[in-house]
């Protein structure tokens, strides 16, 4: 059977245009500067100022939070393994989950978006892994 060949209300292969509510905020494939944006949820923080601040803080804070469960050793001596196993796979879950959600926000393609996401990950590995990185004394 040829599609061609089919009346125009058959037309499978057509798709319809996407409606004004679904393109009123343009995703651009370049970083864009400004609080007009959308990310993680739908309509969130759009063109307020206000939660606009709030998302950016909430990346920043995703992030940290990223870097401090990236550096957690909670495994006592001594623990079961299957105990140890599942205890670690939880924070790895968790863990991963924030980054997924930092890695979404980021590809908002906006320029506020991405540097809260870069130095809330500088700030947490400075925090929570810099550390670890000291020599200790004797």
């Amino acid at each position: 059977m040829d599609l061609n060949s089919l009346p125009a209300h058959h037309n499978l292969v057509s798709v319809p245009p996407p409606s004004v509510a679904a393109t009123h905020i343009h995703h651009r494939p370049y970083f864009y500067w400004g609080k007009e944006s959308e990310f993680l949820f739908r309509g969130w923080p759009d063109s307020n100022s206000g939660m606009y601040a709030l998302a950016l803080v909430l990346v920043l804070t995703l992030a940290i939070l990223t870097e401090f469960l990236s550096s957690l050793n909670l495994v006592r001596p001594g623990s079961s393994r299957v105990a140890t196993v599942f205890f670690q796979s939880g924070i790895h879950a968790i863990r991963a989950g924030f980054g997924y959600l930092v890695i979404l926000a980021v590809v908002s393609y906006n320029g506020g978006v991405f540097i809260a996401a870069v130095l809330g990950h500088a700030f947490g590995h400075a925090i929570f892994r810099g550390r670890s990185t000291k020599k200790e004394t004797a």
